[in-house]
């Protein structure tokens, strides 16, 4: 491929990137229909049509000096088999509420997020033993010597492809209240309902990733619209 051949693809895929990720005009600034009124800079909105629907719409926002603008999406997500609500250990809901986004792991190598990043292997685990004291927790421990109820915990390695990538919601972790529900993740989608967390297709997940600053205090704002 000659020089000039290639040098104008690149400046193509630039520009294709750069308008995935600063799609504001269908949204002007400070007309944003946002329930969110904290300081994060950086908002990812997931909306559902009603309390039990399993599918909703992912956003993400932006603060601006005037308001807040789109920086990605609309997105077509999935939510928890019982859709959105009071999130705990005996049911699929999805936590509605805001949450911060602090950090992010997978299977596969960082795909270039800026949030801390942890590539996981068949010794990770997020605990939901209610019994112990490393409650929605990452652990590391190799199989079978774990310090709590491995079939009560994920094994983040073993989870395949919808755990390529994702990001942690920071739901009920400070403090973690036994029972009120562990291991909440945004994370790749397999094309059906999760047991509780927030899924989107891979490539939109990698554009999202990459777009969050931690500088900026990201969260996410869980909600049904209406």
């Amino acid at each position: 491929m000659g020089r000039r051949f290639l040098g104008a693809t690149l400046v193509v895929a630039a520009l294709v990137a750069a308008t995935l990720l600063t799609s504001t005009a269908a949204t002007p600034a400070d007309a944003v229909p946002l329930s969110f009124r904290g300081d994060a800079g950086q908002v990812v909105t997931v909306v559902a049509d009603s309390a039990s629907a399993t599918t909703a719409v992912l956003t993400a926002w932006q603060r601006t000096g005037t308001g807040w603008s789109r920086a990605y999406g609309p997105v077509s997500a999935f939510v928890g088999k019982d859709g959105v609500g009071q999130a705990s250990e005996s049911t699929s809901h999805t936590p509605a509420g805001v949450w911060k986004l602090t950090e992010a792991f997978g299977i596969q190598p960082n795909n270039g997020t800026r949030l801390p990043y942890r590539q996981v292997t068949t010794s990770d685990w997020w605990v939901s033993d209610v019994k112990s004291p490393y409650y929605n927790t990452h652990f590391s421990c190799v199989p079978g010597t774990c310090p709590f109820n491995e079939a009560a915990g994920e094994d983040l390695g073993k989870a395949g492809p919808v755990y390529d990538h994702a990001v942690v919601l920071d739901y009920n972790r400070a403090p973690a209240v036994p029972g009120a529900g562990s291991a909440f993740f945004l994370h790749v989608s397999n094309g059906k309902p999760t047991a509780g967390c927030v899924s989107i297709p891979g490539a939109d997940l990698d554009a999202v990733m990459r777009w969050l600053d931690p500088a900026r205090h990201p969260v996410a704002d869980i909600s049904v619209s209406g």
